[in-house]
């Protein structure tokens, strides 16, 4: 995780569904799941909530899977 947290670029919902080709309906479901789900987000405000770039990364690279290893 970037320990430098202000230093980094952020997103907000619309921003990483359209980075993902994603509904931001989709985005907004993974964070609101029991547990949640996607990648880690801050709460600013009831109404605003961003993605760190790296935490985005971090999660995309945990979710890749490499068809040879796979099998």
């Amino acid at each position: 995780m970037n320990a430098d947290l202000l230093a980094g670029r952020w997103y907000s919902t619309e921003e990483l569904a359209q980075l993902l080709g994603v509904d931001p309906s989709s985005v907004r479901r993974w964070r609101t799941s029991l547990p949640p789900q996607g990648p880690p987000f801050v709460r600013l405000s009831s109404r605003l909530t961003i993605y760190n770039a790296s935490d985005v990364e971090e999660w995309l690279r945990s979710r890749r899977i490499v068809p040879e290893r796979a099998a």
